[in-house]
């Protein structure tokens, strides 16, 4: 019809625009023929079997359209009729439920949604071969579900749907619920979704990991971790598998709400299941967790933080082409310090094992990671492997011009070992120093001044000066090694917690004497043998001897000459105290609280 209109058009304005010309002759003598499509007209089907309990049987069958409240209120036919309804309408009436499905299928790859929905509606209410109206299948009816979903259903919408399958005298299983719960995670739903996943455990239709899957997920989004961690020990216990994203979105959102706990449960749930234990989260991600858990000093979830890095590290090899991950060493060095902290062997080994595969023999560990497990051996008081570490250490850096010297003094770097060397007392000493004396006769020997320094200084902790000072000969005498610039600081120590002040000086001109340069610390050593003394004006002297060779008193030391000054009632010496913390910048600020401790008279009167 519209190209024979249009003819008609194009001819009135050829005679309008030239009446007197004569009308044009056709070359064919026959009329024009309309090739416009004609539609086949379709037959009206035969209303439903009465014995057949169709839905459908009370609705005025001639005009469907017209009955919306047939299945309670929401029509599955569309109220729209147009010519490719009316071409989807006859497609329905050729095809059975297994040609059904795959035309579904096909549709389906590529998004026809809305043809899939008709063809649904027209179907249910077409007849099959024997009369009787089709009756669709659960997962037949899935696919509808999935349309309406696609198509922007709401929850509510779907449930209705899903309610209307009873009609068909279909049940709907975990994948009908879980078409509902897609909606529900789409509007942010989560207390519907919770309510629904216990209808369906209630009713018997257990859910599948997809449908849990969804629930935590959504609960997550909406941190309601406590309810999340409840349905997930359903699903662990139900044997299924915890989807990757959930499982990183479960991580991120301990993390970051402080439930170190809560995450490090969690993945010990995961790891004692087959399904989830390969679960592992992103680079990154797992870079952050092991931070968080070593700033909290949460040792269990620092090592599953590092197991999960191993993981990444053995897919890498694994890959073709390899990649290579390497950890990054601070983070092993902050990772073994937590172990000392913590008192946790397994991670100072899993530490290492991971930086040993980062490292892959390409160079040498960092001093500071030696240092961390020498503080760490030397909390868990493995003694034995914390001078094992020394010895290493050494090996490495023992002859480096490029590092500091105070990388093996025993008042800063090896102040750990010295600690736990005296533990104990003079026992502990004694046989640490007889250890150390029977590995430098062994083959090969073992001899380290660094290690009898730790012995010397633990002695002058515990007040035990023959000790200290045998120990100090026996570096020469028994062990056949020179004495360093620590050797004699350990002594001097010793000689001024004792308050032999003339005796620390006379070590100090000795050290001199033989050529050995003394550093900040001996300076500092003699300035506390001279307070205790109470000898503020000999103390102000070594410190502007201190000065004059290149050396800047620390505030700590300033304070404490400043405070027997304050004792001593020695004004002078104070304002001397006061010029050296203007030259070099130091706020000493006040002492208040300790000068009201200073100030209290005890009496015997309650």
């Amino acid at each position: 019809m519209a190209t024979r209109v249009a003819i008609l058009i194009r001819q009135r304005v050829l005679h309008y625009k030239a009446p007197n010309v004569p009308p044009l002759r056709h070359i064919s003598a026959s009329p024009f023929l309309s090739q416009e499509p004609q539609l086949q007209d379709i037959p009206t089907p035969l209303p439903p079997n009465p014995s057949s309990g169709s839905p459908f049987y009370q609705e005025n069958w001639r005009k469907p359209s017209s009955s919306p409240e047939a299945l309670g209120g929401h029509s599955l036919v569309p109220l729209g009729f147009d010519h490719s309804s009316a071409r989807i309408m006859a497609f329905s009436q050729t095809l059975d439920l297994a040609s059904l499905m795959s035309v579904f299928a096909d549709w389906m790859l590529s998004q026809r949604w809305s043809d899939l929905k008709q063809l649904f509606e027209y179907w249910i209410r077409s007849l099959d071969a024997s009369g009787k109206p089709n009756r669709p299948d659960v997962n037949l009816y899935n696919h509808y579900l999935r349309a309406n979903l696609m198509m922007g259903a709401s929850a509510g919408e779907l449930l209705d749907l899903v309610a209307q399958m009873e009609e068909y005298e279909i049940s709907p299983n975990a994948a009908s619920y879980n078409l509902v719960l897609k909606a529900m995670y789409q509007a942010s739903e989560y207390e519907a979704a919770m309510k629904l996943l216990d209808r369906m455990l209630q009713t018997g239709c257990l859910p599948d990991d997809e449908s849990y899957n969804l629930v935590i997920g959504l609960l997550l989004q909406k941190n309601q971790i406590e309810s999340a961690l409840k349905y997930l020990d359903m699903l662990l216990k139900s044997g299924y598998m915890l989807s990757s994203s959930v499982f990183t979105e479960y991580v991120r959102s301990c993390v970051n709400s402080g439930r170190l706990d809560t995450l490090a449960l969690i993945i010990e749930k995961c790891k004692t299941t087959d399904q989830n234990k390969a679960l592992s989260p992103a680079w990154k991600l797992c870079n952050y967790i092991a931070e968080v858990a070593m700033q909290a000093d949460h040792s269990k979830l620092s090592y599953f933080a590092l197991e999960f890095l191993a993981r990444w590290i053995a897919r890498g090899e694994n890959a073709r082409p390899p990649i290579h991950l390497s950890v990054d060493e601070g983070l092993i060095a902050s990772a073994i310090c937590t172990a000392g902290r913590t008192y946790d062997s397994t991670l100072i080994d899993a530490s290492l094992s991971v930086l040993k595969r980062s490292l892959r023999e390409k160079r040498a560990p960092n001093s500071e990671t030696y240092l961390a497990k020498i503080y760490a051996y030397a909390s868990l008081g493995n003694l034995q492997r914390a001078f094992s570490s020394l010895n290493e250490l050494e090996t490495v850096y023992g002859n480096s011009e490029e590092h500091d010297r105070e990388l093996f003094s025993p008042f800063t770097s090896l102040s750990p070992l010295v600690t736990a060397c005296c533990k104990n007392g003079f026992s502990t000493l004694d046989s640490v120093y007889v250890q150390l004396e029977n590995l430098s006769q062994a083959s090969p020997p073992y001899k380290s001044v660094a290690a009898l320094n730790c012995v010397i200084l633990g002695c002058a902790n515990i007040w035990d000066l023959d000790r200290a000072y045998q120990t100090f000969e026996a570096i020469t005498n028994n062990i056949g090694l020179t004495p360093d610039i620590h050797s004699y600081n350990a002594l001097l120590c010793a000689f001024g917690k004792l308050k032999k002040t003339e005796e620390a000086c006379r070590v100090f001109e000795h050290l001199v004497s033989l050529g050995v340069k003394p550093n900040a610390t001996t300076y500092s050593l003699l300035v506390d043998a001279h307070l205790a003394n109470r000898d503020p004006k000999s103390a102000l002297g070594v410190i502007s001897e201190m000065v004059d060779v290149g050396f800047t008193p620390s505030k700590e030391l300033l304070k404490k000459v400043r405070r027997r000054c304050s004792r001593e009632l020695d004004f002078d010496s104070d304002d001397r105290v006061h010029s050296l913390a203007r030259q070099f910048g130091y706020m000493m600020g006040g002492e208040g609280r300790r000068e009201m401790l200073y100030n209290l008279e005890y009496s015997a009167n309650y």
